[in-house]
């Protein structure tokens, strides 16, 4: 068996030429959808870029929720308010609760309730 040799099949020229045909059709149809496919494909650095979710930009330092800046001129102001008004909270205080008992308490006892029912948490 290993000493025969094959006979090699030869083919007509019909043959030759139908088979000629079909591959240069393939190849026709496959150069093309390569083609359409370069042209419609962005380029490598813009569909990185378009894999990626954006980067959130934020201050440094800021970590997990809340905003630190915010936070920290809240503080200023606050300390600034009493700084300014030391010897004034106290009767602010009584005006506020005189305000409760007064005519005008439902309306602000309202207010309230109504905020706090808007409030996260």
């Amino acid at each position: 068996m290993a000493g025969r040799k094959k006979k090699a099949a030869k083919k007509s020229a019909k043959e030759k030429a139908k088979t000629s045909a079909r591959k240069s059709k393939r190849v026709a149809r496959t150069s093309t959808r390569k083609a359409a496919a370069r042209k419609a494909a962005p380029r490598k650095s813009a569909r990185k870029a378009a894999k990626r979710p954006a980067r959130k930009k934020t201050a440094r330092g800021e970590f997990g929720e809340g905003n630190y800046k915010a936070s920290q001129r809240f503080r200023k102001s606050e300390e600034a308010f009493v700084e300014r008004n030391r010897g004034d909270i106290p009767a602010m205080g009584k005006e506020a609760e005189a305000a409760l008992e007064g005519p005008e308490g439902v309306e602000l006892i309202e207010a309230e309730t109504e905020t706090r029912a808007r409030a996260a948490g």
